[in-house]
C-alpha cells in the first residue's frame, strides 16, 4: 500500500483554484520533493493530506486513510510526523514543556537523539526563540515518535547552513531505515542531496513528475567555453542552445600564465548532442570548454518560464 495516494485533487477558494486535478503516489520509503515557487499550492496539498481542509473534487488516501474520512484519518495519523510551513508553539512555554506535551500525545521514544542533533534551547521560552530555533523544534515533533510517514512544509527555512546540511543527512537516514518522506520546498539546491523523486507543480497543476537524474538529463548540461580573439560570430543559432551569453575580456592569461590577448567567454545550456557543439565553435581558437550539470535553478525555469518568483 503507497503511504500517498492522491487522485484528481482538486481545491476551490471561490474563483481561486488552488489545486487542479493533481494525481501523484508516494511509494513507501522514498523521499518525495514537491516543488514549485510560493502560491503554486504545495500547502495547499499538504493541508488536504493532514485533513485541516476537505478537497472540492477528488480525494487522497494517507497511509490508506480516505481523507474525506474524519475517524479513519484520525488514527491514521499517529503514525504520522507533521511539520507546517510556519510551525506555531505556545510562546509562553518553553520548548521543554512543548515536547513533553507532544510526548503525552503521541509518544518520544526518539526525544534524545533528535535533541542531540537539533540542540534547540530546551529551557527558554519559545517567545525567545529565534526562527531557526522554532523550526528545529518543529522537526523534533515532527519525528519524536518515529512515524512510519513525515509530510514536511519548507523543512529547512530558517535553518544555518550547516543545521541545514544536518537535516539533510538525517533526512537520507531516515529514507534507509524505511521512513518515507514527502518534502514540499522552493529550494532546489537541497533536492538533488534528499529527494528520489520531484513531483513540479504550477499554478496549483501538476506539471511533471520524474527522478532528479532523469530531470538533470532532460535539462542538458551547463556549457561554459573560451576563445582566443574577439569572437562575435560565434554560430549558436541552432537547436539546444538555450540563453547563450557571450563576454570579451582583454589582457586575459592562460593558465600556464602565458597572455591570451582578448579572450571570448560563451556560457549556455545545452540540450542537444555535445558532439554537435563542434560545428559552433569552427574556425575559432578553443581555449577550453567546460560541461556541467545544469543548475536546478535552470532546470526550474525551464517549467515555469521568465518572470516567474521561485
Amino acid at each position: 500500500m503507497a503511504p500517498i495516494k492522491v487522485d484528481g485533487l482538486t481545491r476551490r477558494y471561490g474563483d481561486v483554484v488552488a489545486n487542479d486535478g493533481v494525481t501523484f503516489t508516494v511509494e513507501a520509503g522514498e523521499v518525495f520533493g514537491y516543488l514549485g515557487p510560493n502560491g503554486a499550492g504545495k500547502t495547499t496539498t499538504i493541508r488536504t493530506l493532514m485533513g485541516l481542509q476537505s478537497p472540492t473534487a477528488g480525494t487522497a488516501r494517507v497511509l490508506g486513510a480516505d481523507v474525506r474520512d474524519e475517524r479513519a484519518l484520525v488514527a491514521a495519523r499517529r503514525r504520522i510526523g507533521y511539520l507546517p510551513a510556519s510551525p506555531a508553539f505556545d510562546e509562553g512555554a518553553t520548548g521543554r514543556e512543548i515536547l513533553d506535551l507532544h510526548a503525552s500525545l503521541k509518544g518520544d521514544r526518539r526525544r534524545d537523539e533528535l535533541l542531540a542533533l537539533f540542540d534547540p534551547p530546551l529551557d527558554r521560552k519559545v517567545r525567545e526563540y529565534s526562527t531557526g530555533n522554532v523550526q528545529k523544534l518543529g522537526l523534533i515533533q515532527a519525528f519524536v515518535h518515529d512515524p512510519d510517514l513525515v509530510i514536511l512544509d519548507e523543512p529547512t527555512s530558517g535553518l544555518d547552513p550547516l543545521m541545514q546540511q544536518r537535516f539533510n543527512e538525517f533526512v537520507r537516514e531516515e529514507r534507509d531505515a524505511g521512513t518515507t518522506v514527502f518534502f514540499s520546498s522552493h529550494v532546489l539546491s537541497e533536492v538533488r542531496r534528499v529527494c528520489d523523486r520531484v513531483a513540479i507543480l504550477r499554478d496549483g497543476r501538476l506539471l511533471t513528475i520524474e527522478d532528479v537524474e532523469t530531470l538533470l538529463d532532460r535539462s542538458g548540461k551547463f556549457v561554459r567555453v573560451r576563445l582566443a580573439g574577439d569572437a562575435e560570430a560565434v554560430d549558436l543559432d541552432r537547436n539546444g542552445v538555450h540563453d547563450p551569453q557571450v563576454s570579451t575580456v582583454t589582457g586575459a592569461q592562460l593558465a600556464d600564465g602565458a597572455d591570451a590577448g582578448t579572450v571570448t567567454e560563451v556560457t549556455f545550456t545545452f540540450t542537444g548532442d555535445v558532439n554537435d557543439l563542434v560545428g559552433a565553435f569552427a574556425g575559432h581558437r578553443l581555449l577550453d570548454l567546460d560541461l556541467q550539470e545544469a543548475p536546478l535553478e535552470d532546470v526550474f525555469m525551464r517549467f515555469y518560464g521568465e518572470g516567474t518568483d521561485a
